[in-house]
């Protein structure tokens, strides 16, 4: 019974999903894979994990393997993908928390085009600056409980699951066993600390 109720619990929390306010909306659906001059300016929302984050002078840019978005606006668990990009927000975004392999959904205007090696390949980044960004909690993976079994439930107050007379006996259906698998929870958007925002120009101390 113990079982039961965490399992029913479990999927309860994991049913209770919203899309949040800050990323919803209607915008281009333009692929990072697809980016063209024509295409700058455009509003964007693109989301997909983090492969570098590199804090600069005022903000903050992440390097991103684009994944496809969920109904939730989350990146999905995929092997495909529409190519890499490059975001920048302004402030400072710990690269310790926006760590590689964290999963991001972000909204922003696209800036450019940037090359940037990979290796020996000259690869061509869509760079968007970002206006609302989304860090999503690691994701976690639970076991869940197909058809609990309560090994205790004796269904036959007579003695035993057999009727009839000999030699004919018939054999009553027996509690199904339970089967154990995992399942990863749709992750909540994470809490966290805003950005220290950059000093003003004339505030920055001057190299000696």
């Amino acid at each position: 019974m113990r079982i039961q109720i965490m399992t029913i619990a479990l999927l309860a929390v994991s049913a209770c999903t919203t899309v949040p306010e800050q990323i919803q909306g209607t915008y281009s659906n333009i692929s990072p894979a697809r980016v063209e001059p024509a295409a700058f300016g455009q509003s964007v929302r693109w989301g997909g994990s983090i492969i570098d984050a590199r804090v600069e002078e005022d903000s903050t840019c992440f390097e991103v393997l684009s994944r496809g978005l969920d109904k939730y606006l989350r990146p999905e668990l995929s092997d495909q993908t529409a190519g890499r990009f490059i975001a920048c927000k302004a402030g400072f975004y710990d690269p310790e928390v926006f760590a590689r392999g964290r999963e991001v959904t972000l909204t922003g205007r696209i800036r450019n085009i940037e090359v940037r090696q990979i290796d020996d390949f000259s690869y061509r980044y869509p760079v968007i600056d970002v206006d609302q960004l989304v860090l999503w909690e690691v994701r976690q993976e639970v076991m869940v409980i197909d058809h609990p079994y309560d090994p205790f439930y004796y269904p036959y107050s007579w003695g035993g699951p057999y009727w009839g007379y000999p030699p004919h006996y018939y054999h009553a259906p027996m509690h199904g066993r339970s089967y154990a698998r995992t399942r990863t929870l749709l992750p909540d958007p994470a809490e966290v600390t805003p950005p220290a925002a950059p000093p003003p120009s004339g505030a920055r101390e001057a190299n000696p």
